[in-house]
């Protein structure tokens, strides 16, 4: 199913890979980032942060659809916290997630996070598959 065509669908996407601790939410056409420090102290609190986002948009964990998660090349420190926080979300929520690498689109120019719902479709990103690729 095309993100265009997913009605009333809430998709979050979380990358903790690189410089910034980026949140996306994606519904109905309108999309919502937030960006926070990539730290040590942002990776320990992850989970609340994530919290405070979902909440500014009146949406709890059971709202999300679908979950998209960088999982490299990037910090070793924010890839593992962000994949542990998926899985977590999975395991209570059923929630499915598509483990994604800005390298897995092949060259795809303008990409926004907006973009990597269809992206992940158009290069058949496996669901519920984590392989991290960490930088050493």
């Amino acid at each position: 199913m095309n993100v265009k065509e997913e009605i009333n669908m809430n998709i979050l996407i979380i990358d903790a890979a690189n410089k910034d601790i980026c949140f996306t939410i994606i519904n109905n056409n309108n999309v919502y980032n937030v960006r926070y420090q990539n730290s040590k102290t942002n990776y320990e609190k992850l989970v609340l942060l994530l919290k405070n986002f979902l909440n500014l948009k009146n949406l709890e964990f059971k709202d999300i659809s679908k979950i998209y998660v960088n999982k490299g090349p990037g910090s070793f420190g924010g890839i593992r916290n962000s994949l542990s926080l998926v899985k977590a979300i999975h395991l209570v929520n059923k929630i499915d997630y598509y483990c994604y690498s800005f390298d897995d689109f092949h060259n795809e120019k303008g990409l926004k996070y907006q973009n990597i719902p269809n992206l992940c479709d158009k290069f058949r990103v496996k669901k519920n598959l984590i392989n991290p690729i960490y930088l050493s």
